[in-house]
Formats: structure tokens, C-alpha cells, sequence
């Protein structure tokens, strides 16, 4: 007989794997692993993993870190502090230290999992939840837990279901009737669609649950193989499928939605352009992903900042915000902003105009600014007068500028402008 649903969540644990750079976020990950880049005004990419395993009942998590860590470490450290450890709950973070060889770093998704096998062994868990910190979604785990424990499989894969004709662009799980794996296909030029319905595909989300002893005899057996890349999805997942029971979990039976008729809502933000719609999307008048909902909360680090202040009533000078998200902090003087989006302590100045605006935190806006579909970088002081967003080809001289039409904006970047027009 299965447990019972509290005692799978609490017999459980996360382990969130949060190394990547993120490479095709350009110059907002120079600084930042992806998973740590800002979205939604307030919190980071990481959150929306933790909070829907915190929300789904787990108590035990780890968070490995590889790429330039310090700011998802810091961010760890100061937002999800408030585990204890007499209670049995726990969150560690696990940066790439050496621990196995002083020569080697974390070689793979899997080879993270393996280097901390001692951790996890001292969380004393029945089951061990695989996330990618990387992506943004809401997701009750409990029932892709349920799933696996009910169904006896060595791995249940969350699956999102795609039309076949995006699906190049994922891993594909090919299904028999019953949702078992019977093949795992990486970025297939013709994906299987699904026998339920053979315009679709399922494509693997990056999420994993394994028993933890027959993940552990398994990464043991990984590690001593020279041949493997030491990674779940090239390596773990493709050996279970040929020789094991993988089961499909489809994200649709465990996404938490806004309503009955809402969409399953899973955005991939590795890219200015994807990371910038689905910020401005955000402004909607009723968004896919509602960041209001008290039942499913997005936990993250708050700062402690003043309400956000709108001053100047005058013609062409009304601090004003239409269509927008402004949050604390943030002093919007003179200045006109529609359909943007402002993180914490931003500051406008008087006849600037903002427009389909992404905004990190401490960003400056001086005087007489125009910028229209741009990423603005944290703690950029852009300059008075800068037009940015209606002539592509000067914004490229400076600046990044999207196949999308997006440009991004960094402190180096206008360093390196006004260092070349004097």
C-alpha cells in the first residue's frame, strides 16, 4: 500500500540543479547563473522550483550551484533561510568544491547528484526530486510523486505537451498507451506524437524522481563508466528506458492553473527575447501566470524598501504608469511609462518616457530618456536624452539588439559608448 500523500512529500527531497550560465541570456548572465537572473518584478528565476516544492510539501532540498554562484548563493541565503533543522527540514546549497577530486569540477547534471551522494544519504529519504532551477512554471510535485511511487517505475519524466511541430527543439518521449517510455529521443527532426493524439508530442521538462537507492546504485555504476558524460538526459534517462521502467508524467495533470479553463503555463526564459515577453506579459490584463494567488505562493527575498512613489503633475512631466508593474522601492518623477515593467528601487526622472520596458533593480533613468522594448540591466544609469528602441541599426552600434527587436542594455555597454563618443 502507498503512502500516504504527506508522508510521500516529507519522505522526499529536492535537488535543484543551478550551474549553467544560461548562455543565450547574453550579457544578463555575465555576472549571474541563470537560474539567479531577476524576473517578475521581485524575485528570481530559482524561486518559482523552490516555492513549488516548499508548496507541494517538501522540506528537505539542496541547491547545487557551478557558474559564477555568488549572487544565487547570496540570494539563497537571505530568501529561503527560514528552514529548520529541529523540525527536520533543510536547505543546502552545494557549490562545485572539489569534494570527489581536487581536479574536478561538477561534469555533468548527474555527476552534481553523485559528488554530494553522502548529502543526500544524510536526508534519509524515500524519494529524490530532479529540478532544473532554469525555468518558470507553477507545479504541484506531489502528484508526479504519487505517480511514481503508485506506478513501481525506476524514473517518472515530467513531460510538457507541445505540437509536434516544436518539439524539435526538446528531448522527446515516445509513449505506449499507458504513458511508459519506450524511447527517448534528443531534438528529433520527426518527434512521435502521442497515441492519444498524433499531433503532439511530449518533450522532457528536465524533471526527474527516482527511488534514492536505486538512484545512488545507479550513479555509482555511472561514474565508474569512462564512456558516459555523466548527465541525466544523455546518459541516465536514455539507460532506463532501454533497460528499465520509465514512466511519462504529463505536466497538465500537476500544473497549477489560474482557473479550470487557464493554460498549463511553462516558459524556457533562456533568451533576451523570451525572457523579455514573458516579463511584459506579465502586464496583461489577466496574465498566464498569476503571481497573485495567496493558495500558490512565489517565496523569495524581499528587501525591505518604502512603498513606490509617483510625483509631477504637470503637462509632459506626470509621473504616471499605465498598463505597468512598479514595485517598492521605485521612484517613478516625471516620467511616463506604459506597458513596462519595474523592479525593485528603480528611479525615473521627469519627461522621460518608458515603453514594453523591462527594468532590474537600482536601474537610474535620467532626464528626457526615450526607450522603447528594452532590457535594462541592474544598477544601470542610463543618460539623459538616450533614445533607444526606434532606430535598430545606431541601437546596434552600442547595444544588443534581438532577431526579436529587443535591445539590452548594460553599464558596459553605455561605458563603452560614452568612452567612444567623447
Amino acid at each position: 500500500m502507498v503512502d500516504s500523500s504527506s508522508k510521500l512529500t516529507r519522505n522526499s527531497m529536492a535537488f535543484v540543479l543551478a550551474g549553467g550560465r544560461g548562455s543565450r541570456l547574453k550579457e544578463l548572465t555575465d555576472r549571474r547563473a541563470k537560474p539567479a537572473v531577476y524576473f517578475g518584478g521581485k524575485t528570481r528565476i530559482i524561486d518559482f522550483a523552490l516555492s513549488n516544492a516548499l508548496n507541494s510539501g517538501i522540506r528537505k532540498m539542496a541547491v547545487a550551484t557551478q557558474y559564477k554562484a555568488h549572487s544565487l548563493i547570496r540570494h539563497c541565503q537571505r530568501g529561503w533561510n527560514f528552514f529548520r533543522a529541529e523540525r527536520n527540514e533543510y536547505l543546502d546549497i552545494l557549490p562545485a568544491s572539489q569534494r570527489v577530486d581536487e581536479h574536478q569540477w561538477y561534469l555533468g547534471t548527474a555527476d552534481a547528484v553523485t559528488q554530494n551522494i553522502d548529502i543526500v544519504d544524510s536526508y534519509q529519504v524515500d524519494y529524490v526530486l530532479i529540478l532544473a532551477g532554469d525555468h518558470v512554471y507553477k507545479m504541484d510535485y506531489e502528484h508526479m510523486i504519487r505517480q511514481h511511487a503508485e506506478s513501481g517505475a525506476d524514473v517518472t519524466v515530467g513531460c510538457l505537451t507541445v505540437p509536434r511541430e516544436e518539439a524539435s527543439a526538446f528531448g522527446v518521449m515516445a509513449v505506449d498507451g499507458r504513458d511508459r517510455i519506450t524511447s527517448f529521443l534528443e531534438k528529433p527532426d520527426d518527434p512521435p506524437g502521442t497515441p492519444d493524439d498524433p499531433t503532439v508530442a511530449l518533450a522532457s521538462m528536465g524533471i526527474y524522481v527516482f527511488s534514492w537507492p536505486f538512484l545512488r546504485d545507479l550513479l555509482i555504476r555511472d561514474a565508474g563508466d569512462p564512456n558516459s558524460s555523466h548527465d541525466f538526459g544523455k546518459d541516465i534517462i536514455p539507460d532506463i528506458v532501454k533497460n528499465g521502467k520509465a514512466m511519462a508524467h504529463r505536466f497538465t495533470d500537476s500544473c497549477v492553473r489560474n482557473g479550470p479553463e487557464a493554460t498549463a503555463y511553462w516558459r524556457d526564459v533562456g533568451t533576451v527575447d523570451a525572457f523579455w515577453k514573458a516579463n511584459i506579459d506579465l502586464t496583461n490584463f489577466a496574465p498566464e501566470l498569476d503571481l497573485w494567488d495567496k493558495d500558490w505562493p512565489i517565496w523569495t527575498y524581499s528587501e525591505s524598501v518604502p512603498p513606490a512613489k509617483f510625483i509631477h503633475d504637470e503637462k509632459n512631466r506626470r509621473g504616471s504608469a499605465v498598463s505597468s508593474l512598479v514595485s517598492g522601492g521605485c521612484i517613478v518623477s516625471g516620467t511616463e511609462i506604459r506597458q513596462s515593467l519595474l523592479f525593485t528601487m528603480v528611479h525615473t526622472n521627469s519627461f522621460a518616457t518608458l515603453d514594453q520596458a523591462v527594468v532590474l533593480p537600482y536601474a537610474n533613468i535620467a532626464r528626457h530618456a526615450r526607450l522603447t522594448k528594452v532590457v535594462i540591466d541592474r544598477g544601470v544609469h542610463i543618460p539623459e536624452g538616450l533614445v533607444v528602441g526606434e532606430d535598430p541599426v545606431e541601437d546596434a552600434r552600442w547595444f544588443r539588439v534581438t532577431e526579436g527587436g529587443v535591445t539590452l542594455i548594460t553599464q558596459d555597454m553605455l561605458d563603452r559608448r560614452a568612452a567612444s563618443t567623447g
